[in-house]
This record gives C-alpha cells, sequence and structure tokens, in this order.
C-alpha cells in the first residue's frame, strides 16, 4: 500500500482528510499541527481534539500538496 495513512492508532488506511489544529496552551496562533484521516475516521479524530477546546478544521487532504 502507498500513500499518507490515517493517524488513528492501529489504522493502515489511506488518508483522504486532514485534521488541522493546535493547542493554545503551548501553540501561538500561526502554529498548525496536522493530523490525516480516513474516512472511518476523521469524525473521531476531529472530536478528540475538539472534546479537548482545541481549535480545529477538516480539510480535504491532496497527496500531491503534501510532497
Amino acid at each position: 500500500m502507498t500513500g499518507v495513512v490515517c493517524s488513528r492508532a492501529g489504522c493502515r488506511d489511506i488518508a483522504t482528510w486532514q485534521v488541522v489544529w493546535r493547542n493554545p496552551r503551548i501553540h501561538s496562533a500561526d502554529r498548525r499541527k496536522i493530523w490525516t484521516a480516513c474516512d472511518a475516521h476523521v469524525d473521531y479524530l476531529r472530536d478528540y481534539l475538539a472534546a479537548r477546546d482545541f481549535p480545529v478544521t477538516v480539510e480535504p487532504f491532496d497527496p500531491a500538496a503534501a510532497s
């Protein structure tokens, strides 16, 4: 299997989403962290971060832009 895989622990599916977030307690407003997600885990990862009051957005993942 080639391509970028989902960031969910144990998942080896190809990522189709990117979950963009930051921890405002330790990251400045211009710092962004990115987790990749498959269709099955995008909601789980977004909700996990949102429950911690982290600013989070979900965007389509473009593998060509990641290279």
